[in-house]
């Protein structure tokens, strides 16, 4: 069974927002709820990127491990659901989310959060599929249409990937190499030197000849990582 999955290519994302405007059409989202939205890093100054976030449907998700209720659930496509019956509207899982995908309306009373809302993955959830009662409540169910999510459908660029994990994790180290290949100065994809520390440069030595040799030259220096392909 497929493991479904989003990733965004910080290369080729343009801060469109399309993708945010195609989820808020396509689940009738209410006003102040994003479940999408796309993040500027470096904003104006050389190093910009932009990616589009939401739920990232963990495999180990923080969200279902503090839910006190257990509204959450996970589908037999590995896309993370829950049940707002269930829901008390607590706000841990919003604390819990590194990515902040849990979403509050804020619909009643001062400090009053409300149900949560979240990206299904345009799974829909556990009401009966494709019903109005689902719409209502979780958005349109794509995955049982047979399509993929909105946002990544509507992406101008294709820099968000959605789909099996396997098949999208393909595509976008393809695109990696494809990028060297060209002759790009392609480094590791952006952020790898933040997460995982930058390569070390290889020190320059020298050794002293014998009687009657010429010296050896020093390596050459280590390629600089971590740019914009």
């Amino acid at each position: 069974m497929a493991r479904m999955k989003f990733i965004c290519d910080a290369e080729r994302c343009i801060e469109c927002n399309g993708c945010v405007t195609a989820c808020k059409q396509e689940h009738d989202v209410p006003w102040g709820v994003n479940r999408r939205r796309v993040v500027t890093i470096n904003d104006g100054v050389p190093g910009e990127r932009s990616i589009s976030v939401a739920c990232m449907h963990c495999s180990d998700a923080p969200c279902m491990a503090v839910c006190p209720v257990d509204c959450f659930y996970r589908n037999e496509a590995g896309v993370v659901l829950h049940d707002k019956d269930i829901c008390i509207g607590c706000g841990y899982c919003f604390y819990a989310c590194p990515f902040g995908a849990p979403q509050f309306p804020q619909t009643g009373a001062f400090g009053v959060r409300g149900k949560m809302d979240k990206c299904t993955f345009c799974a829909g959830g556990p009401e009966v599929p494709t019903s109005d009662t689902e719409f209502k409540k979780y958005g349109r169910n794509r995955l049982a249409e047979g399509k993929l999510p909105a946002c990544a459908e509507m992406c101008s660029t294709k820099a968000l990937l959605g789909g099996d994990g396997d098949v999208i994790s393909d595509i976008y180290r393809n695109r990696v190499v494809m990028r060297a290949a060209r002759g790009t100065r392609s480094g590791p994809p952006w952020g790898w030197d933040t997460a995982y520390g930058a390569a070390q440069p290889v020190a320059a030595t020298t050794t002293t000849p014998a009687p009657g040799q010429a010296p050896s030259p020093a390596p050459a220096p280590a390629p600089a990582t971590g740019g914009k392909s």
